[in-house]
């Protein structure tokens, strides 16, 4: 894997089934300084039973949009004060959130590209470790075998997000 820092001597899941997704390292852009709109901004062009990411931090809440999430598959930020990661694997429909602090450490997330167990696997900035979307664990890499603080987050429809959350935000599409 010809650019990459990995150490691959470390890994839980065998190379044979690393596929690749088809586009190159963050070839799907993750979203590392995302802009928020109001809501009344995002009745614009989202429908009422569109599914959005609802997460909620430190009495701040958030929608993301599945039709952003689909082309982006990872959005790094900061809600409440605190880093987050909330992700979304369009192969198997996952939504999850993740805390973006690991053992006291900042990590931000991108793509790799590759899939295995026909889910996203990311890879953290710091350390190029492999990352399992749909359970949160390191796969490959010198952080194998850690796992991710998982965040709770809902999928649920534009509609309930905002019954839920009136004064939430949502992800803009710019």
């Amino acid at each position: 894997m010809i650019g990459w820092k990995t150490d691959f001597s470390y890994h839980t899941v065998p190379f044979a089934d690393f596929l690749s997704g088809g586009p190159p390292r963050d070839g799907i852009r993750p979203l590392d300084r995302p802009t928020f709109i109001t809501q009344d901004e995002g009745d614009e062009w989202l429908s009422a039973l569109e599914p959005v990411i609802s997460f909620e931090m430190n009495g701040e809440q958030r929608a993301y949009p599945l039709q952003i999430l689909i082309w982006h598959e990872v959005v790094n930020d900061v809600v409440g004060g605190v880093p987050v990661t909330v992700t979304f694997c369009p192969l198997c429909n996952s939504s999850i959130a993740f805390s973006g602090m690991h053992e006291g450490q900042l990590l931000d997330f991108g793509t790799t590209g590759w899939i295995a167990n026909a889910d996203l696997v990311m890879y953290d900035r710091l350390t190029e470790t492999r990352w399992q979307q749909i359970t949160g664990e390191a796969i490959a890499g010198e952080l194998t075998g850690k796992s991710l603080k998982l965040i709770p987050a809902a999928l649920v429809s534009w509609n309930s997000f905002r019954g839920a959350f009136p004064d939430g935000s949502v992800l803009s599409r710019d």
